[in-house]
């Protein structure tokens, strides 16, 4: 259907100040128009919002990791878009460390075919800093902006040099893309394996400091308030961290971060209970302790934390189920997280609806310059549809994804996902909910 009328649902678009009843408009593929009461042709197909649903502009997840090329029996784009749509995420952003690296225009071009062969969630892929993410040679940033990416990382590895971290910040300025870091000073983290810190001891895993993170941002803001380069955190654990961004925005750096789930709900605690030596805790930047998670929820509550991201990291099972220092870091999240952040920030009173929009949608549209983030009239027609009373069970079996690397399985929350819609065509709808789309 190319006309077609969301109606009597609750609308929290922050970037156009509503939080009310509203009707939205669809008209091929856009928003046609968004007001109260907005009179229906004969030829308009009209959906009913049931009462207590919440549509909001398409989340954006800014921090995945599809795995193709090169690791698709952990993930492919097809299934990471799969599982973004069941997640609510009408797009996500998807990191270069592939096989091989997307450090030019082919492996762009790549990601991008597949994904519109999927046809589910946009994707935006984002390119490397360095040629094969060897942090020696700064890749063709220019070539990649050309391709489609939207942003350059180095992330799984820190960008090498503080030279070539300036050179990245300046090139990336030219083309209007972020820089996007992995704050890790590598010999602070050596060989660790977890957070250092009482529960890695008790359990004889090496550590890694949250100054390891810390002392990373610290050199990066200095180099983007030099150069004006846009610089964004990726995955911030540490309260140490937090503090060396609110002082690069208090001197006017360009700098954004980012903060996952897991690192604002769990803690290293994990590491020894419910089960001991459980990789699905294992994730770089490590579960920190309470102190960190609580800063977290702090900077998310005060505005600080401009976005939230999943880090959506699959691993196959074999992969995982080994001893805990050989097995890979990483968790999924992608269908995790808007019941965790709905349950644990919503619901908790951390922060109201509408601050959840911004976190999931609005802030990563603006820092990546993508559309989204808005239903502004003439905006592609991307919404999720919000259930923030559903009663979710997470069940890592269930899960879309080619992996199921979650310690969050099993867990009972409040809040889930009604309906995913990109482009105007609902993607994804949960069958727990009479919603006829």
């Amino acid at each position: 259907m190319s006309k077609w009328i969301l109606r009597g649902g609750r609308v929290v678009d922050p970037a156009n100040g509503r939080d009310g009843t509203f009707d939205v408009l669809i008209d091929g593929g856009r928003i046609a128009c968004v007001g109260r009461d907005l009179p229906i042709d004969g030829d308009i197909k009209v959906v009913d919002v049931p009462s207590g649903l919440v549509v909001c502009p398409g989340l954006i997840d800014m921090h995945v990791h599809l795995r193709e090329p090169g690791h698709e029996h952990k993930e492919t784009v097809a299934t990471g878009c799969a599982a973004a749509v069941a997640g609510g995420f009408t797009a996500v952003a998807c990191m270069p460390n592939t096989n091989p690296v997307n450090d030019n225009a082919g492996v762009t071009g790549y990601i991008l075919t597949r994904a519109a062969e999927a046809n589910l969630a946009r994707v935006y892929p984002i390119g490397a800093v360095s040629r094969g993410q060897q942090g020696e040679q700064l890749a063709d940033i220019g070539e990649l902006k050309a391709a489609g990416c939207v942003a350059i990382t180095d992330d799984g590895h820190p960008v090498a040099t503080a030279m070539l971290m300036r050179r990245a910040l300046e090139y990336s300025t030219l083309f209007n893309m972020p820089v996007i870091e992995h704050c890790e000073e590598q010999t602070l983290k050596a060989d660790g394996v977890a957070h250092e810190g009482f529960h890695a001891s008790a359990l004889g895993l090496r550590g890694i400091p949250g100054e390891a993170e810390s002392i990373m941002a610290l050199r990066d803001i200095a180099l983007a308030e030099l150069t004006r380069g846009v610089l964004h955190i990726a995955h911030m654990s540490a309260r140490q961290t937090l503090d060396a961004v609110r002082y690069g925005k208090s001197r006017g750096a360009r700098v954004t971060c980012e903060v996952t789930p897991h690192h604002f709900i769990l803690t290293d605690e994990m590491l020894g209970a419910p089960v001991a030596y459980d990789t699905n805790v294992k994730m770089n930047p490590p579960l920190r302790e309470a102190a960190d998670r609580d800063a977290m929820l702090a900077g998310i509550a005060d505005g600080s934390v401009d976005a939230v991201a999943t880090d959506h990291a699959p691993h196959h099972a074999d992969e995982k189920h080994v001893e805990f220092d050989r097995a890979p870091f990483g968790i999924t999240g992608l269908e995790t997280a808007v019941s965790l952040c709905l349950d644990r920030l919503v619901h908790a009173g951390v922060v109201p609806l509408s601050r959840l929009v911004e976190l999931l949608s609005v802030n990563p549209a603006r820092i990546l310059n993508v559309p989204g983030g808005s239903l502004a009239e003439g905006a592609p027609a991307d919404l999720t549809i919000l259930a923030p009373e559903m009663r979710v069970t997470i069940s890592a079996a269930a899960m879309r994804s080619r992996s199921r690397n979650t310690p969050f399985d099993g867990w009972k929350l409040r809040g889930g996902v009604a309906a995913t819609i990109v482009g105007g065509c609902a993607v994804y709808v949960n069958e727990q909910v009479s919603l006829q789309l």
